[in-house]
């Protein structure tokens, strides 16, 4: 009886920490997404009380109170936010997710993006939103040629996602 209780509780600590190993996974795979999510919300939403921007590391929440909540990205995925443009711009370095607002609202774009390897890592058409802007999310650590066309005019330009590179990027003109 004792050898059988002591191969069941056995059994049962081997099952709780395969558990637990099998959650301590996949979390942090759902907080990636959750973050993903969040920065998409508060880049299509529209917010009275509360403003967001978000560096190469953070994205960084400030409520009416002035009090903010701070969000760390994830490790291997940089946020880049693209507003093409034919006449109108703004600098900026750090995108205010809640306040930048492109020129082209609503228009459809070739994007093609090349890693430093001469990979193509996006190749497709993608919409500006409301706020004039094209979200990405690329690998870390790499430059990129970046490519943008729009009815018979491109925007060319390297682009990198090393901490401490900027989120926004409002200089590429179509010519």
């Amino acid at each position: 009886m004792k050898k059988m209780t002591m191969i069941i509780l056995l059994l049962a600590g081997l099952i709780l920490a395969a558990c637990n190993a099998e959650e301590e996974g996949s979390g942090t795979e759902e907080a990636s997404l959750d973050i993903e999510q969040l920065v998409h919300e508060y880049s299509t939403g529209t917010f009275k009380d509360v403003s967001a921007s978000i560096t190469s590391n953070e994205l960084i929440v400030t409520n009416e109170n002035n009090e903010e909540e701070i969000y760390d990205l994830p490790e291997d995925k940089f946020f880049l936010s693209i507003a093409p443009f034919e006449e109108v711009t703004h600098p900026c370095f750090d995108h205010s997710l809640t306040g930048c607002q492109g020129e082209m609202v609503k228009e459809a774009f070739a994007v093609e993006i090349t890693d430093s390897e001469g990979s193509i890592v996006v190749n497709e058409t993608m919409e500006t939103m409301d706020n004039g802007f094209i979200d990405l999310w690329l690998p870390r650590n790499d430059e990129y040629e970046v490519k943008i066309s729009h009815e018979g005019k491109t925007a060319e330009e390297v682009l990198s996602t090393y901490e401490g590179d900027g989120t926004c990027v409002t200089t590429m003109q179509l010519l």
